[in-house]
């Protein structure tokens, strides 16, 4: 009981070394961003793959146009 307890000086120098390390991945890790209202991209983005979704009809209710169209031209007829 006579003998005081040391501080370990390499534990308490350990911890900002580790919260800067864990900064420098955290800012190397590549995320995405926003800045400003802008969402900035990744490093690496242009290896990212894109999903391509080709364009549709303009009008998207062609079907149903042209059936009321055939409707109202067979109500005319009769």
């Amino acid at each position: 009981m006579g003998q005081l307890a040391t501080v370990d000086s390499t534990k308490s120098s350990r911890n900002p070394i580790w919260g800067i390390a864990l900064l420098l991945v955290a800012a190397a890790s590549g995320c995405q961003v926003s800045v400003g209202g802008q969402t900035l991209p990744s490093p690496w983005y242009h290896k990212d793959d894109v999903q391509y979704y080709a364009p549709g009809p303009k009008f998207k209710l062609q079907k149903e146009a042209s059936a009321q169209a055939e409707y109202a031209a067979e109500a005319k007829r009769q």
